[in-house]
Parts: C-alpha cells; sequence; structure tokens
C-alpha cells in the first residue's frame, strides 16, 4: 500500500502485514486451480474461488492498514505488497478469460498497462534509479479491479443474484480498468521527468 515517507521503515519479515501479502501470494495458484477445474472436467467450486478473491481483497485493504498503524512497514513489505496485487491480477484474468466471462479486450488492456510499466522499470534501472513506488491512484484502481473480479465470477450464474453481479461488477471493472491506465500514465510521465533531470544535469 501506499505509505508516507516519513514512516519507520524496518527489515523485519515477520510482520503481520508481510504476512497477509505473502498469504495472498500462496492463494494466488489456489484461486487458479479452483476457478479453472470446470474447464478440465472438474466440479464447480466457483464459491471457494470466490471465497479465496474476497479474502485478497481483504487481506490488501488490511496490510497496508495495519503496516502504518503499528509502524511494521517494511523494505520486504514494499516488495511484497504490489507483487502479490499484479499476481492477483494476473492470475484473475487468466481464470476469467479462459472461462469466458471476461472478454479479451479488458484482459488486453490491463495485460498492455503491465507490460507498458515494465518497460518504465527497465528504463528506470539502467538509470540507476528504484522501481516507482505505488500511488493512490494505483491503488484505487486495483482496489477497483479487487471489487470487480469476484462480481463478475458471480454473474456465472442465473438469477437475480448473477445480474446484480454483472451490473456492479462491470461498473467496478471499467472504472478500475480507466483509473490502472490513468496511474500507468502518470507512471510514465515521471519516468519522463527523472530522465530528463537526468539528462539536463549531465549537460
Amino acid at each position: 500500500m501506499e505509505v508516507q515517507e516519513t514512516r519507520v521503515q524496518t527489515d523485519r519479515i515477520l510482520t503481520i502485514p508481510n504476512i497477509l501479502s505473502m498469504a495472498r501470494l500462496v492463494g494466488v495458484p489456489v484461486f487458479l486451480w479452483l476457478i479453472l477445474m470446470p474447464v478440465f472436467g472438474g466440479p464447480n467450486a466457483d464459491g471457494w474461488a470466490l471465497a479465496v478473491l474476497m479474502f485478497s481483497g481483504v487481506s490488501d485493504y488490511l496490510d497496508g492498514k495495519l503496516a502504518r498503524r503499528w509502524n511494521q512497514i517494511s523494505s520486504l513489505g514494499r516488495l511484497l505488497d504490489p507483487a502479490a496485487d499484479r499476481l492477483y491480477i494476473l492470475s484473475t484474468l487468466v481464470g476469467l478469460t479462459w472461462r469466458e466471462i471476461l472478454p479479451l479486450w479488458v484482459t488486453g488492456a490491463l495485460v498492455a498497462r503491465e507490460l507498458m510499466l515494465l518497460v518504465m522499470v527497465w528504463i528506470l534501472r539502467r538509470h540507476g534509479y528504484p522501481p516507482p513506488q505505488v500511488n493512490f491512484l494505483g491503488k484505487a484502481a486495483t482496489f477497483n479491479l479487487m471489487y470487480a473480479f469476484p462480481l463478475l465470477l458471480l454473474s456465472d450464474g442465473t438469477g437475480w443474484l448473477a445480474w446484480l453481479g454483472s451490473v456492479f461488477g462491470w461498473a467496478f471493472a471499467v472504472w478500475g480498468t480507466t483509473l490502472y491506465w490513468w496511474a500507468g500514465v502518470l507512471y510514465v510521465v515521471q519516468v519522463r521527468r527523472l530522465i530528463k533531470a537526468d539528462a539536463a544535469t549531465a549537460d
């Protein structure tokens, strides 16, 4: 999660926020296995897959909040949290697209944004800079997507509950994808400014 630079950072590993992030990482292959079981002839386990997704969303909120409240912000946590976010988004995209719940254009838009960010990280490393910190807009986009994916999974059924899942799921998905790209463009602007400042200093 986004944190204030004035907070104390530690090198501790076994903190509650880090354990929550690690649990989210462990849940990634579990979620993929659960959501893809019907594709390979297994029983439908969407309820369990939905529970794993909901745990991911709750833990994503809690790890940053607890890290700030208990002064347990750590270098490892700064790596684990965005890594868990991205892996969950990627695994969910794979699962929902494979199940044909999510159209390819949404998957393509989100994957293209991730590829753009990878290029920016590569450029920063070439100039000796670390990856950009997660900003509020990026976290807001992730929260929207974390709400969208369980609702879209819920929409793969019949009845009023599936209808509500579809309506609200698509609302969160469209808004989350828009914010995700907006945050990505801001990263590109930040990288461009850093590289220009480097070039000016070199001159």
